[in-house]
């Protein structure tokens, strides 16, 4: 699931061209009136992307994330998503799920590897298809592929953060912007929405927000406290007996911007899935932050559950606990979450 680096190239008369995309850096100086000139080219995953008018027939495939839908509602363009597959159920912002479930679904259903089937996404027309990676195109999943879209005049775009995720072969800067996202990736993807849809100075007005609101929370401590998160619900959903842990990238960057050191932090998805529950009886965590994965999980009973089977926790014995769901995945709530998890850090001493 879920940073970009380039350059915004000046606009000439024919249209505007983009080298990769805009930086986040670069949003916060688009004047809130700034409009897209179309044509309008993008690099995307290696691959030119040319729009000659904002999108209006817009697929969103699954990949198990709600960055994509919920960073359309934040700008205001999700009466433009034709077929959206994307959805938890669950969120840290109170309106946000009734948000989502009020944009058409098409009508599509997810196939036995969670994407929307090649023939559903060409019934809905689209001018536009998203994934949120590059796996979500591979035709072997039974998937449409961005060359087969190509051939029948519909676009095609992936969240530039996770290009080098299900690439067969993903370029160097990809493989390096995938290991290394951050709440910045989630900033880049709002920007480059923004451009693609003529609404820059929206996407703007929420990155420079979102800065705002972190550069308000507290100065971190000279030691920082040790963050342990977990997703209980998701892993009794896959039949694990240890809960999800969270760790590298963008989570840790979440915990860092809190002011807290995450327990397990660099850890690859490899080495984060063979962690057991003796790596989590020595994590001596401080703060326990639970995630919440569907509508029916309770932070206070799976911390109540973690703080009795591993009582030897500084968490463990101060009850130290926050919860987060969708905020702490990329996409516009991240100031949620370092918010939260902020205070929990603070509350700990």
């Amino acid at each position: 699931m879920l940073a970009l680096c380039g350059v915004l190239a000046l606009a000439a008369c024919s249209g505007t061209k983009v080298a990769d995309a805009p930086t986040a850096a670069s949003s916060a100086s688009v004047a809130p009136g700034a409009r897209t000139t179309y044509p309008l080219t993008i690099d995307n995953c290696g691959r030119e992307v040319t729009f000659t008018q904002a999108p209006r027939r817009v697929v969103l495939l699954n990949g198990a994330s709600v960055a994509e839908v919920e960073s359309m509602i934040a700008l205001g363009v999700q009466d433009r998503i034709v077929a959206n597959s994307q959805r938890y159920g669950v969120s840290d912002d109170p309106a946000m799920v009734a948000k989502i479930d009020a944009i058409p679904t098409g009508g599509v259903k997810i196939n036995q590897n969670f994407e929307v089937p090649r023939e559903q996404v060409l019934a809905q027309s689209p001018d536009l298809v998203i994934s949120t990676w590059s796996g979500g195109f591979d035709n072997k999943i039974g998937s449409i592929s961005r060359d087969e879209l190509g051939k029948a005049g519909v676009n095609s775009f992936v969240t530039p953060s996770n290009c080098a995720n299900g690439a067969t072969a993903p370029r160097p800067q990809d493989v390096t912007t995938y290991a290394k996202r951050s709440v910045e990736s989630s900033f880049d993807l709002l920007t480059q929405l923004g451009l693609i849809f003529d609404v820059q100075g929206k996407a703007a007005q929420i990155v420079q927000d979102t800065r705002t609101s972190l550069a308000a929370l507290p100065t971190s401590a000279a030691e920082r406290k040790r963050v342990l998160v977990v997703y209980p619900g998701m892993s009794a959903a896959m039949g694990l007996k240890v809960p999800t842990v969270f760790a590298g990238g963008i989570f840790d960057d979440i915990v860092d911007r809190a002011g807290g050191v995450n327990v397990f932090a660099g850890r690859t998805d490899q080495q984060l899935a063979a962690i057991n529950a003796e790596a989590l009886a020595a994590a001596n965590a401080d703060v326990l932050v639970i995630g919440l994965y569907q509508p029916g999980d309770d932070a206070k009973t799976y911390a109540e559950q973690l703080f009795k089977q591993f009582p030897q926790w500084p968490a463990s014995k101060t009850k130290t606990y926050t919860s987060v769901s969708d905020s702490f995945y990329l996409g516009p709530l991240n100031a949620v979450a370092v918010k939260r998890i902020s205070d929990a850090v603070q509350a700990a001493g």
